[in-house]
């Protein structure tokens, strides 16, 4: 087990996920079962407790294995990004729905009715996902969520071309670690969301999406040369380029998605950390 990744092993000495049976050891091993979110964000946190540490969030329509429930609470792993804690219950339903469409702005509201003039039920995020019901004028029904103005969201498949322009939307939204919608996100929260928006799936963290990226795109930290859509590296710290010579990233300096010159950026994080480490063009 110790050479697992602890944030996307479902094992404890206690308690693991059948399908690490005969990778890890445990008291006893358990299916997990399927689970969907039923709304807008739901906080993937280190203990069963509304005060611990919030590690990842789950967006509305994503999946989450359950493999213990307590006291109002689940113990269990992400489907999308594989990332395991615990999960509050109210949170979740047995009941999967295919989701057949995703919101594809920052956020949107949904209504109980297909009117503007309603009070809204939630306020979805870039990314929450949904069965598509009834039309009625500008208005898709996302079952079990409300109404949702269709031009706010696309079918599943479909995705924006430009993966920095949808980064480049989330500027000046607070830094939040661990999050991952425009109401607060983290710098491996930006990265994955926008790059997840443009039909390309990431881990959660930003070591993580270095070795991912490593694997598909051309590595090109040793040129001097920066363009658009370069995505930058340091240990614990990701940003992307948005041309030759700005860095958009979300960070703990400033506390929002900030856009500022690299050699600024660069200088500051090679001052109080370490320098950069790799730097992946897609191709």
């Amino acid at each position: 087990m110790s050479q697992l990744d602890p944030r996307v092993t479902a094992a404890r000495s206690d308690l693991a996920s059948d399908e690490l049976r005969g990778r890890v050891e445990a008291e006893r091993f358990v299916t997990p079962v399927d689970h969907q979110v039923i709304i807008p964000a739901l906080p993937i946190r280190k203990a069963p407790d509304a005060g611990a540490a919030m590690d990842d969030q789950l967006l509305a329509g994503e999946i989450f294995a359950v493999l213990e429930t307590r006291d109002g609470w689940a113990w269990g792993q992400s489907r999308a990004d594989g990332y395991v804690g615990w999960v509050e219950c109210a949170g979740l339903t047995d009941t999967i729905r295919p989701v057949d469409h995703v919101i594809s702005v920052l956020r949107t509201y949904a209504f109980p009715e297909p009117s503007i003039k309603a009070p809204p039920n939630h306020l979805l995020s870039l990314n929450a996902g949904f069965t598509a019901g009834r039309r009625e004028g500008r208005f898709v029904e996302a079952i079990g969520l409300g109404w949702v103005v269709e031009a706010h969201c696309l079918p599943v498949g479909e995705a924006a071309s430009d993966f920095v322009a949808v980064a480049e939307a989330f500027l000046g939204a607070p830094y939040l670690w661990g999050g991952k919608e425009s109401l607060g996100l983290d710098c491996s929260g930006l990265v994955q969301m926008s790059l997840q928006a443009a039909g390309q799936a990431m881990p959660r963290d930003a070591d993580q999406q270095e070795a991912a990226l490593k694997a598909i795109w051309e590595d090109v930290t040793g040129t001097a040369e920066r363009r658009r859509g370069d995505v930058v590296f340091w240990p614990g710290h990701v940003g992307i380029m948005t041309d030759s010579e700005h860095l958009l990233h979300a960070n703990a300096s400033s506390m929002d998605v900030t856009l500022e010159p690299f050699a600024e950026a660069e200088a500051r994080i090679r001052a109080t950390e370490n320098p950069v480490r790799a730097i992946y063009r897609p191709r």
